[in-house]
């Protein structure tokens, strides 16, 4: 008996399918906890791609600073994974115009290490990836973090067909940098 109430009581603890919201509803830290451990991999390595690793790491922090400030501008009208990397585009935007460092974003590639990532084998696609324009290169690294054109549009608040031609624009540059074998 007291194994069956054990067991009934620890299946409700199960992890929420939106930490967002429930730490937009109730305040309470396990719910930022879970959300940064499900998100916060995925927000890191798009900052990565769109900056510098020390840049990517305050502007990861930052943007988890928001979400605690400003829990209450949560909305499950889209998907917690998007908001969270809207916010982080909006901060790293916002600190590159603080530092004057906007332009520096189109020559990125100049900068970065090449042993940023961490798996060899996709050194190539991913220095081809940072050769590309800021524009064309937020655009395919949002799509390969799963998002969709709409949620892409949303993010970076430009019309979804300007985002398509930005898709094909940077596949197309790929196409030609990785060649054809190696789409």
């Amino acid at each position: 008996m007291l194994l069956t109430l054990k067991n009934w009581l620890s299946a409700i603890e199960t992890e929420p399918a939106d930490p967002l919201y429930e730490f937009k509803l109730s305040g309470e830290n396990k719910y930022l906890e879970l959300a940064i451990d499900k998100y916060n991999h995925d927000l890191y390595h798009f900052l990565l791609t769109q900056s510098d690793g020390e840049l990517a790491k305050d502007v990861c922090q930052k943007t988890w600073l928001t979400v605690v400030e400003k829990r209450q501008a949560y909305h499950t009208s889209q998907a917690p994974k998007a908001f969270l990397f809207k916010l982080a585009r909006n901060a790293l935007i916002d600190e590159l115009r603080k530092q004057q460092r906007l332009s520096y974003m189109d020559s990125l590639e100049q900068h970065l290490p090449a042993t940023e990532p961490s798996i060899a084998s996709h050194q190539s696609l991913y220095d081809a990836i940072l050769s590309l324009p800021l524009l064309q290169r937020e655009a395919i690294s949002l799509q390969l973090e799963g998002f969709s054109l709409q949620q892409i549009a949303s993010i970076t608040n430009a019309p979804q067909e300007t985002i398509k031609t930005r898709l094909r624009y940077a596949r197309a540059a790929l196409k030609n940098v990785l060649g054809e074998d190696d789409e």
